[in-house]
C-alpha cells in the first residue's frame, strides 16, 4: 500500500515539473513587445471652427394673389428667368352669387335715387331761372344729384369687381399676378384649375409663385456655443458646397445672432455671411453648405501628434511617455496648446530631440482583422 502511495506522489510530482518547466520555457520564448517613437517638431497650426447650413439667396418673395378665384392661366414655369413687371399667371374670379345679387340690387337703388335727384334738381332749375328759390336751394338740389349719379357709378364698379375680380382688367388688375423683383421662378406650387384664396388680414393666401434674386446669395448656419464666442461680424470665410466638391466661395461674415437656440441639448447660435459665388457658377437655392471659419494661427511651433497624448484616469492631465533606454519609457505631464484635432501645440514638458512612446498602435491581430 505504501508502495502505490510513493508510486502515485512520484508521477504527480513528475507532472508539476514538466508543467513548470514547460511553463518557463514559453515565457522565454515570448517576444518583448517593442513600442515605436515619435519626435516632436515645429509646424504652423490653423484652428476653424466649422458651421453647417444652406446656402438660400438674399432676397426670395413669396406672391400671393389679391382676389380669390381660379389659376386660369400660368405664363412661366420653374426655372425661368422674369423681370420685375412681368405677367407670371392670371386668375378667373368665381363670383359669390349672394354677394353678386347683392351688388346688383344696390346699382337698382342708387339709380332710383339718381332718378328722383334728377326730377328735383330739375323743377328747382326751372324755379330758380324764374327767381322763385334762392341760389343756395337750387345748389343743394344741384348737389344732392351729382351725389346721387356717383352712387350709381360706385355701386355699378363694386358689381364689376366683385364679377371679374377688376373693373379695367388691364395689367394692373387684381386678376393678374406680376413679378415684383427680377430674378428666377424659384417654384410654382399650384397648377391650372387649382383655386387660390386672396391675401388679406386674416389670412396669407395662397402662393402663386415664389422668386428670388440668385445673383445675390447668403449662407445661413450654426454653431456651438463654445464656438461663437471666436467669430466676429465682418471676418472673412469661406463656404463649401456639398454639391460641388471642387471649389470653395469666399464670404464674408454678417451676422452672428446675439441669441441661442436649443437644439437636442446644446445650443445653437445662426450666423449669416454673403457668399460671392461668381456670375460662371450655377447655384441653386437650398444647397447644403459648410462655412470654415478661421479662428486661430500659430506659425512655427512645437508640435507633437495628438494620437501621442494620454491621459491620467483621475486628474484628466495629459501626459506622454518619453523613452529612457532600451524600450524604457517614463511619464511625463505635458502643458497643451492649440490643436486642429491632428497635431497640437506643446507649451511646456517635452524637449524637441525627446523620443515620445506610440503608445496606441494597432496590435498584430488588429492588423489581421483589418486585412480580413
Amino acid at each position: 500500500m505504501k508502495k502505490a502511495v510513493k508510486i502515485i506522489l512520484g508521477i504527480v510530482l513528475l507532472i508539476l515539473l514538466v508543467v513548470v518547466i514547460k511553463y518557463f520555457k514559453d515565457s522565454n520564448s515570448e517576444s518583448i513587445e517593442e513600442f515605436a517613437v515619435d519626435s516632436p517638431y515645429y509646424s504652423t497650426i490653423k484652428t476653424k471652427v466649422v458651421a453647417t447650413g444652406k446656402l438660400n439667396p438674399e432676397e426670395e418673395i413669396e406672391l400671393k394673389p389679391q382676389v380669390s378665384g381660379i389659376i386660369d392661366k400660368i405664363m412661366v414655369e420653374e426655372g425661368d428667368i422674369v423681370q420685375k413687371g412681368d405677367l407670371i399667371a392670371k386668375i378667373r374670379v368665381v363670383p359669390n352669387e349672394q354677394n353678386l345679387a347683392a351688388a346688383s340690387s344696390r346699382i337698382r337703388t342708387a339709380q332710383l335715387s339718381a332718378n328722383n335727384s334728377k326730377v328735383l334738381y330739375d323743377r328747382n332749375k326751372a324755379l330758380f331761372d324764374k327767381g322763385v328759390i334762392s341760389l343756395q336751394d337750387f345748389q343743394d338740389s344741384e348737389l344732392a344729384y351729382n351725389q346721387a349719379r356717383e352712387s350709381v357709378i360706385q355701386a355699378q364698379n363694386d358689381y364689376q369687381i366683385i364679377k371679374r375680380g377688376s373693373l379695367s382688367g388691364g395689367s394692373s388688375a387684381n386678376t393678374n399676378i406680376i413679378a415684383q423683383i427680377s430674378g428666377t421662378v424659384l417654384e410654382i406650387p399650384v397648377r391650372e384649375g387649382d383655386q387660390v384664396i386672396q391675401s388679406n388680414n386674416f389670412n396669407e393666401g395662397t402662393t402663386i409663385a415664389s422668386l428670388a434674386d440668385m445673383s445675390i446669395m447668403i449662407f445661413e448656419g450654426k454653431v456651438d456655443e463654445a464656438e461663437v464666442g471666436k467669430l466676429e461680424e465682418g471676418e472673412d470665410i469661406k463656404v463649401l458646397l456639398g454639391a460641388i466638391n471642387d471649389k470653395d466661395f469666399p464670404a464674408k461674415l454678417t451676422f452672428v445672432a446675439p441669441k441661442g437656440q436649443e437644439e437636442n441639448g446644446a445650443v445653437q447660435f445662426t450666423i449669416k455671411a454673403d457668399v460671392n459665388v461668381g456670375e460662371s457658377t450655377e447655384i441653386r437655392a437650398g444647397y447644403s453648405a459648410n462655412a470654415e471659419i478661421e479662428v486661430e494661427n500659430k506659425d512655427s511651433v512645437m508640435v507633437i501628434k495628438e494620437a501621442l497624448v494620454q491621459f491620467n484616469r483621475i486628474t484628466d492631465e495629459p501626459f506622454v511617455e518619453i523613452e529612457t533606454g532600451d524600450n524604457k519609457f517614463k511619464k511625463k505631464n505635458v502643458k497643451l496648446g492649440v490643436s486642429d484635432g491632428v497635431i497640437v501645440e506643446v507649451l511646456d514638458g517635452v524637449e524637441e530631440d525627446d523620443k515620445i512612446k506610440v503608445w496606441n498602435k494597432a496590435s498584430k491581430d488588429d492588423n489581421e482583422e483589418d486585412e480580413d
